[in-house]
């Protein structure tokens, strides 16, 4: 290879379209704005691309045989135009749950923190196995999870739900299982976000964040799942945009830190894998240094590949500039470009022995009609998502629901955007899948901030109703003007144009459940996305967490407030009091059945 090429390995980068040689005129204008390139065949071509991530905002991912046929595209480019014919790792940010990048017809599974409630490694390796067989028949070949992060703060506005829960070793064995799952299905893994993003209520999206554990908080609570997942053969390790000064007190990134990256990770850890930064657009990682020094301070921590640099011309130069002026060796280069091509060949990109490069395509076009959204996966989808369900609150056993004494339901509340775009809205997929139980439920959207209006209406629906189902959604958790877990999700890898202004609107949804129990019919709240809302909502006659408001997640919950289902699951993290947080309302472990 030459130096160019080399260099090109090292990048990921996204690009506008649904094709790879003629995308819509509307990406074409965007692409030379932001990228300087047409499509994706001219971003190839241009930096001799080593990846490529694809992306919803981006219009990457619209049905099955488009991303399969945007694959074939791609690696056709990446032969005509490298000439060393190194096929091109295409890759993207499908954790499922709350980040879902590909939607419905593929199968959509529970998420982290539900899976971490279904208390099963093997539920856990299963949705792995499935959505990475659904990845590889669209010709992706690495996925950007597990999250290895363990969500201490509950306020976190970036990791919440794609976590598996608070406490450290088991977050470990569900990473672990699903590194396991990924890698049986040929899809290359990447634990997230590395030293740990679980303790911070600041968004590295838009600030950089400060973790002040010690260094045997950092052993005790962060490093257990990172080495779990080392252990399991990970194939990446992403690196987090945050400053921890108990393991680099320069005050830099951790993505930029040498003493973290090679330091902790590579030596301490005995990691050789890849090491890839989180998206380079983020802000808390250009706080402190230009494009162009981020690109090359990053190599020099000992980073493998660079995602998403913002202005990707910026970028390439410098890191060609450092290395023909000595700051970077070629050697260095080296040692990363070796890295990249040994994890293409670990997903069947390049043969063991590195002399030609293997068939790279998406599978056939009846491959994707056979695996993508098959029934088998969809079953099982709902099989695991049965298991997730937490009742949390039954004070008075109204749960199960009977539509002989409580045909007439109300579905109310909060109507968060789908993470692919695909699915919802919630309050009506609950209203469909309870009909399709035998009652007759209507929906009303009241969204996540409902106004005096909003809950007016919904008191006026509840009247005459037999129960009233409200979903909420991060009652109480963060200000106002930061940005939420929704965001977050839909933003990246965390990259990318937000989708969703979501503030926090607890007195809007505190305020609703209180006037809809007011009226005297009973009401349950499911929370549809992190569980924490129980402790912040007026007393209710049940309450339930769903950990994700995607379709599956929701039939489950259906099912089981029906009772055609009985409630396995069991927080993953603990919850504790709104008026007093160092007490804790319900445990790591609660949950309630029938």
């Amino acid at each position: 290879m030459s130096l160019e090429e080399k260099v090109g390995q090292l990048f990921v980068m996204h690009v506008y379209g649904h094709t790879a040689t003629d995308p819509d005129p509307e990406d074409v204008d965007t692409n030379l704005r932001a990228l300087g390139v047409r499509d994706a065949a001219e971003l190839i071509a241009r930096y001799r691309l080593g990846g490529v991530i694809y992306f919803g905002w981006a219009h990457n991912t619209r049905s099955p045989h488009q991303i399969a046929a945007l694959s074939r595209g791609i690696q056709e480019a990446a032969a005509k135009a490298l000439p060393s014919g190194v096929p091109v790792l295409i890759s993207v940010d499908q954790e499922h749950g709350a980040v879902a990048r590909v939607g419905a017809p593929a199968t959509l599974l529970p998420g982290a923190m539900a899976l971490g409630a279904s208390c099963s490694h093997e539920h856990a390796r299963e949705a792995a196995r499935i959505a990475g067989a659904e990845l590889h028949a669209l010709g992706i070949r690495q996925d950007h999870a597990p999250d290895a992060d363990v969500n201490i703060d509950p306020a976190n506005p970036v990791i919440g739900v794609r976590s598996f829960g608070a406490d450290p070793e088991a977050v470990a064995g569900f990473v672990a299982a699903q590194v396991e799952g990924y890698r049986s299905a040929g899809i290359a893994t990447a634990a997230k976000h590395f030293p740990g993003h679980g303790d911070t209520t600041d968004d590295s999206h838009t600030e950089l964040p400060h973790i002040h554990h010690t260094r045997e908080e950092w052993d005790r609570f962060d490093a257990p799942p990172f080495r779990a997942a080392i252990a399991a053969g990970v194939d990446s390790v992403m690196t987090a945009h945050i400053v921890v000064p108990a393991l680099d007190p320069s005050g830099d990134p951790a993505t930029l830190s040498y003493p973290i990256v090679t330091g902790i990770l590579r030596q301490e850890l005995g990691y050789d894998g890849v090491v890839a930064t989180d998206s380079l657009a983020m802000r808390g990682v250009r706080t402190k240094y230009g494009d162009d020094r981020v690109a090359v301070l990053a190599l020099k921590a000992g980073v493998d590949q660079l995602l998403n640099p913002p202005r990707p011309q910026v970028a390439w130069d410098a890191v060609l500039r450092a290395v023909r002026d000595g700051e970077l060796t070629e050697e260095r280069i080296e040692e990363s470009v070796l890295r990249v091509l040994r994890m293409k060949a670990r997903v069947g990109l390049l043969p063991e022995d590195g002399t030609a490069p293997q068939e790279t395509t998406a599978d056939s076009v009846n491959s994707v009609d056979s695996v993508v959204g098959s029934p088998a996966h969809r079953a099982a989808a709902d099989r695991i998502a049965e298991a997730t369900t937490t009742l949390l609150e039954n004070p008075g056993g109204l749960l199960p629901l009977s539509p002989g004494t409580h045909r007439d339901v109300l579905v109310v509340g909060a109507d968060p955007r789908s993470p692919s775009g695909t699915t919802g809205p919630p309050t009506t997929v609950l209203a469909d899948a309870l009909t399709g139980l035998g009652f007759t439920a209507t929906a009303l959207s009241t969204g996540t901030a409902p106004d005096v209006t909003a809950v007016d209406k919904a008191v006026a629906a509840a009247r005459g109703k037999d129960a009233v189902l409200v979903t909420t959604y991060n009652v109480a958790t963060h200000t106002a003007t930061a940005r939420d877990n929704t965001q977050a999700a839909n933003t990246a890898l965390d990259t990318g144009p937000a989708t969703e202004d979501t503030p926090a609107a607890e007195d809007g949804q505190i305020a609703l459940v209180a006037a809809l129990k007011a009226t005297g019919v009973p009401v349950i709240t499911l929370a549809v996305r992190n569980p924490y809302d129980v402790a912040r909502l007026p007393a209710v006659d049940a309450a339930l967490a769903a950990y994700c408001w995607t379709d599956v997640e929701l039939r489950a919950a259906a099912r089981v407030i029906a009772g055609r289902a009985a409630p396995r699951g069991r927080l993953p993290v603990p919850v504790r009091r709104a008026d007093d947080p160092a007490r804790v309302l319900y445990p790591i472990g609660h949950g309630l059945t029938y």
